[in-house]
């Protein structure tokens, strides 16, 4: 079930990895490298100019690949933003989803959600269902998306989900977020380890969110301070707690202490298992991140199945009712975190 993607994820976080495949892919990340300076060269030295439109933009982003949690911090902006009144739409590159993202596409207005989870990806189908009243966009080009969502449905703020290093779209505020635990990997740029771009991107970062996904926050607090102290920028931490684990179809909740099986496909898995503390877990079933499920994926599992929200809303059209999400509560301070 587990292909190279995974084995290469799981170099990116040892700390000294060594062997042939790290050698090579350590030779391929000076190409890497010089693709990424060059490209920020131009738009640092202003060769380059990003686009603007008519509204507030913010992009929440990261250094590194994958599983740092920006959905949820997404989801809390919006929300707080439309709570203040605010005409907000989220833009995603809307990777993982069939859906041509060469084109505009709109799941949601805010009201109602026209793409499954399949056709739209994991990800912004979540952001519509658990984001009531906001907009959200999939697009390869986010300038086009948001000023048709500012020039269309008069938006007023734009959130890009995982932006950070989509520079063609000028933003106000720029969010970067970091895992407390596995920071920046081993340090290394892509493919041989997690960074998406050299330690030269830190310049741009205006706000840093220190992710705690643990049952106790004391890591995530010091490396906030540590952070904010190293690279003068302000730091706030975002805490994800389980909540509950409720069944996809019926919305009851499952029992603590019974036996499951554990499975998922996201960046990084073993923090969603240790989420299960809770319960039994006798088998622990892992996909590449953004796997779409198949019917023959679950066939061979029996009893109750707890997976992530995210991978939920891609097994909610299977016939099977044994199947429970694990319910997470995302606690961040937005006021401050959106404060100039």
């Amino acid at each position: 079930m587990i292909n190279i993607k995974t084995q290469i994820t799981k170099l990116h976080y040892t700390r000294d990895p060594e062997g042939i495949l790290f050698d090579i892919l350590k030779f391929c990340s000076y190409f890497y490298a010089f693709g990424s300076r060059l490209k920020n060269f131009f738009y640092d030295k202003g060769l380059i100019k990003p686009k603007k439109v008519n509204a507030y933009v913010i992009s929440v982003g990261n250094m590194t690949t994958g599983g740092v949690g920006k959905t949820p911090v997404v989801s809390e902006i919006a929300k707080y933003l439309i709570a203040k009144g605010q005409t907000v739409a989220i833009v995603s590159r809307g990777y993982g989803g069939k859906l041509n993202n060469k084109n505009i596409n709109m799941i949601s207005d805010g009201t109602s959600i026209y793409f499954d989870a399949v056709q739209a990806g994991d990800e912004p189908y979540w952001l519509a269902e658990n984001t009531p009243g906001c907009y959200v966009f999939t697009c390869k080009n986010r300038y086009m998306a948001a000023k048709q969502a500012v020039d269309r449905f008069g938006v007023q703020v734009i959130i890009l989900d995982d932006g950070f290093q989509h520079r063609k779209l000028y933003r106000d505020l720029d969010i970067v977020l970091m895992d407390s635990v596995k920071g920046f990997g081993n340090e290394n740029l892509l493919p041989a380890g997690p960074l998406r771009e050299g330690y030269e991107a830190l310049d741009r970062i205006d706000k840093l969110v220190v992710v705690s996904k643990s049952l106790k926050h004391d890591t995530a607090n010091k490396v906030a301070r540590i952070m904010q102290k190293r690279l003068n920028i302000p730091t706030e931490v975002c805490y994800t707690e389980p909540d509950y684990v409720y069944n996809i179809k019926t919305g009851q909740r499952l029992m603590e202490g019974l036996a499951v099986t554990a499975m998922c496909a996201i960046g990084q898995p073993q923090q969603f298992y240790d989420f299960l503390a809770d319960y039994q877990v006798v088998k622990t079933v892992t996909f590449d991140d953004h796997h779409q499920y198949a019917p023959i994926d679950i066939v061979d599992i029996s009893g109750s199945i707890i997976t992530t929200e995210k991978d939920a809303v891609k097994l909610a059209r299977f016939d099977r009712d044994n199947i429970y999400a694990l319910k997470l509560k995302t606690v961040i301070d937005v006021e401050s975190l959106l404060k100039p």
